[in-house]
């Protein structure tokens, strides 16, 4: 997928990448599908900012950035922290010349509950995450969005298919990633006429990450007040699922972080510079 791209990228004659001179924050790089972005939008020319909460992953993946020729710097904290987020903005606008081009809102995990079980502190730690902390950010980064310099301006919000059909045990998740979808269009419609910015959503569907691997492995985040939160689905359900696991997905097979990152890349591209205010479904064909 990556030597497409390349090629795609060459015969328009884009010889320094597709994303040559841009700025872009891309938040919970340090692993899964964040930090298979960041390498790739490194490779494409863009200077990444590499944001997650675990510092030691993110200046990982920036230190591999580097190595392999790119530019990036790593800038570590907590999404929910307000004065990380201006920190953020600062640390990116100043390694970007005084520029950002692109920000991607992928940081988060899951907090299953089943309605009448879930807690408040379950519900409130989600949507903070999901929905009011990518809208705190493009609010702290708007000056540098809301300018006529001629550069093109991509903001890119994950969502999930969760926020577009809703699943049991993540009405919180669910929620939230919904909210997402309808803050891309807002943006569109406000910052699309007189500066060109555009916005979109990836509703991703099963990617093969920390969120969808076997519990058992015993993945988690520390949440809020210091709760550690498993994250992945129990082996007894996928077994239960057995070959029927992946029968409603026409490719029949969860996709891999590299396929989420190219998706990623496509949209914040030169491909897709007349696309805007779109949800695009990154599912294998799931719930056509």
């Amino acid at each position: 997928m990556a030597d497409r791209v390349k090629q795609i990228a060459a015969q328009l004659n884009y010889p320094k990448g597709m994303l040559a001179g841009q700025t872009a924050i891309i938040t919970g790089s340090g692993q899964g599908i964040g930090a298979e972005a960041a390498r790739l939008f490194a490779n494409e020319g863009a200077k990444v900012i590499v944001s997650d909460i675990d510092g030691k992953k993110a200046q990982s993946v920036a230190d591999s950035i580097v190595a392999s020729g790119g530019s990036a710097i790593a800038v570590a904290g907590d999404m929910l922290d307000d004065a990380y987020l201006k920190t953020l903005v600062k640390k990116a606008a100043d390694f970007g010349g005084g520029k950002i081009h692109i920000i991607v809102n992928n940081a988060g995990y899951t907090w299953d509950g089943v309605i009448h079980k879930m807690t408040d502190k379950q519900w409130d730690a989600i949507l903070a995450l999901h929905g009011t902390a990518p809208f705190k950010l493009i609010r702290e980064a708007s000056p540098y969005f809301r300018v006529k310099d001629g550069e093109p301006r991509s903001i890119l919000n994950i969502s999930s298919t969760s926020g577009i059909h809703g699943n049991a045990g993540q009405a919180n998740y669910s929620l939230a990633k919904a909210g997402v979808a309808g803050l891309t269009k807002t943006i569109a419609k406000e910052w699309g006429p007189n500066f060109g910015v555009r916005a979109n959503t990836i509703a991703f569907g099963h990617i093969q990450t920390r969120l969808t691997q076997a519990k058992e492995k015993g993945a988690f985040i520390t949440g809020p007040g210091g709760e550690k939160i498993a994250l992945g689905i129990p082996e007894a359900q996928t077994k239960a699922a057995g070959p029927l696991m992946h029968a409603d997905i026409p490719l029949r097979r969860a996709g891999t972080p590299s396929e989420a990152a190219s998706a990623m890349l496509a949209v914040v591209s030169p491909l897709f510079s007349y696309v805007s205010g779109q949800t695009i479904m990154v599912t294998g064909g799931r719930n056509m």
